[in-house]
This record gives structure tokens, C-alpha cells and sequence, in this order.
């Protein structure tokens, strides 16, 4: 059973977030808030997917670094790429140099530009902010029929790297849906 585990602040936290300084600041003043700009949810539907396959942690601390080689995540910046901002991008260090990803982060912000509504009015339509809370980690659904749905949606619209699993990640990060465990001191505090 893992359940919110209480700091040494005397805060309860999630498990994960009472881990190294670089999750705790994630969990507490970041993770599940609500994200309503395009630009927010492009940069946070790329980290998830070059998280895909890698520790969280290394995202975080690369954040910078992707912010920096990708303009910010700023979509029109990222469209615009081409060819040899690929081949830069591959031999950037401070950022994860997956060729897959990287043209699937520039592909995206392309169809993002192209997503009727735009991407946060997309996302928000799969929001699920009362779904239940859960106590224990174990309980936590790795994909919802929401996420299935919003990833089916964007694979619709050209997006890639853009599972069920992933989709439902940017949900959580996203405040989509309050994925804070019960007793967390988050939990709830999106709203």
C-alpha cells in the first residue's frame, strides 16, 4: 500500500513528490494545476512524450534545456522547424535526442496550429475534475476512457506520441483530472 506520505514540513504529499527537491517543487506548485493555453499544454504534451520510456526526473531536469531548443514551446516557433533544426536538435545535450520525438514535437506543434479550437480547448473537453480520488497509488488508472478518447482525437488531427497512457499523464499534469492522492495536501487545491 502506498499511500500520501507526510514530510518532514509536515505536509502529506504523494509519494512521488516527497522524493528529490526537483519533484517536490513539481508536485506542489505545478503538477495538477489547471493548464489553459495552448502554448502550456504543447509544451507539457512534449515533455510526456519524451518522458515515454524515461524517469520523470530526467524531463524536470532537462527543462530547460528542452525550453530553450524548442523556442519556449512556442507552437508558430516550433512549426517552422525543419530539417537541419533536426539535425541541431539531435545534437543538443541539455535535451532528450530521440529523432522520433523531436520530429513528433515539431509534427505536433503543426497540427496544434491546425486543431480547430486549438489544443487547450481540445483537451478541456475530455476534463474530468470530479472523477474519484484515490487513496493508494496502486489505485491510480495508468488511462481512462477519457484520455483514450482525447488521444484517439489527436491522432485524428496528425498529433503523435500521443497514446492513451501519455494523454492521460498530460490530464494529471494538466489538472484535467485531480489525480492527488487522498490525503495530499493538493488534492483539491486546483479548484
Amino acid at each position: 500500500m502506498t499511500t500520501a506520505i507526510t514530510g518532514a514540513d509536515g505536509l502529506a504529499r504523494c509519494p512521488w513528490g516527497a522524493g528529490p527537491p526537483d519533484y517536490l517543487a513539481y508536485h506542489d506548485e505545478e503538477w495538477g494545476r489547471p493548464v489553459r493555453d495552448d502554448q502550456g499544454l504543447y509544451e507539457r504534451l512534449c515533455l510526456e512524450a519524451f518522458q515515454s520510456g524515461l524517469s520523470w526526473l530526467t524531463i524536470l531536469r532537462k527543462r530547460e534545456g528542452f525550453r530553450a531548443a524548442f523556442c519556449g514551446f512556442d507552437p508558430e516557433k516550433v512549426a517552422a522547424f525543419g530539417p537541419d533544426d533536426v539535425e541541431r536538435l539531435l545534437g543538443d545535450a541539455a535535451i532528450v535526442r530521440n529523432r522520433a520525438k523531436i520530429e513528433a514535437a515539431i509534427g505536433n506543434a503543426r497540427a496544434a496550429l491546425d486543431l480547430p479550437g486549438g489544443l487547450a480547448a481540445t483537451a478541456w473537453r475530455y476534463a474530468d475534475p470530479d472523477a474519484p480520488g484515490h487513496a493508494d497509488t496502486a489505485d491510480v488508472p495508468a488511462f481512462t476512457d477519457g484520455s483514450k478518447a482525447l488521444a484517439k482525437e489527436l491522432k485524428r488531427h496528425g498529433f503523435r506520441f500521443v497514446g492513451p497512457t501519455t494523454a492521460y499523464a498530460l490530464m494529471q499534469a494538466c489538472g484535467l483530472v485531480d489525480d492527488h492522492l487522498i490525503g495530499c495536501h493538493r488534492r483539491g487545491a486546483h479548484r
